[in-house]
C-alpha cells in the first residue's frame, strides 16, 4: 500500500498541483451527490431518470475512491470549491427554471448540463491518473483510472439517451 509520494517528487510543485486537483474533484463529486437527485426529479423520461439515479450511486463510490486516494497520500480528504463546476451546476438550475415541466426540451437541457459535468470530470480524472503515474502512485492511478472509465460510460449513456428520440421530440415541441 502506498503511503507517500516517490521520494524524488515528494516535495515537488507537481505534488502540490496534484493535491489541489484532487481537492477540486473531491468538491465536485460531493456537490454532484447533492445535485443529481434534483436533476433526476426534474427529468421527464424514465430512461433519463434511471440514468441519473444510477450515476448517483457511482458518484457516491467516486467520493469514497477519492477518500482512498487521499488516504494513500497520507492526506485528509478535503474539497476546494471548483468555480468551473459551480458554474455548470448553476447553469443546470437555470435550465430547469427556463424549461417546461414534463417537456422533452427540459430533458435535452438536463442531458446537455450533465454532459458538460461529465466532460469536466473526464478531463480531470484523465489528468490526475497521468499525474499519479508520473508521481509513482500506481494504486492511486488505478483508482482514478477506474473512475475515469465510469465517467466515460456515463457520458456515452447520456448521448444514447439523447439520440434515442429525446432530441427529436424536443425539436417538435412549440
Amino acid at each position: 500500500m502506498e503511503t507517500q509520494f516517490s521520494t524524488t517528487l515528494q516535495d515537488s510543485k507537481l505534488k502540490e498541483f496534484f493535491l489541489e486537483q484532487l481537492r477540486d474533484i473531491y468538491w465536485v463529486e460531493k456537490k454532484l451527490v447533492k445535485k443529481l437527485p434534483k436533476l433526476q426529479a426534474a427529468a421527464t423520461t424514465k430512461q433519463l431518470k434511471d440514468a441519473l439515479g444510477n450515476h448517483m450511486g457511482q458518484t457516491r463510490t467516486h467520493v469514497e475512491r477519492l477518500g482512498q486516494v487521499f488516504a494513500l497520500l497520507g492526506e485528509e480528504a478535503d474539497g476546494k470549491k471548483c468555480p468551473a463546476m459551480a458554474g455548470i451546476l448553476d447553469e443546470s438550475e437555470d435550465i430547469i427554471d427556463e424549461t417546461d415541466d414534463g417537456s422533452a426540451q427540459r430533458d435535452v437541457g438536463i442531458i446537455f448540463a450533465a454532459q458538460k459535468a461529465e466532460h469536466y470530470e473526464i478531463a480531470t480524472y484523465g489528468g490526475l491518473a497521468q499525474l499519479a503515474k508520473t508521481l509513482g502512485l500506481m494504486e492511486a492511478k488505478e483508482l482514478l483510472g477506474q473512475t475515469l472509465e465510469e465517467e466515460k460510460g456515463a457520458d456515452f449513456l447520456l448521448t444514447q439517451i439523447a439520440e434515442s428520440g429525446i432530441n427529436y421530440q424536443a425539436g417538435k415541441e412549440q
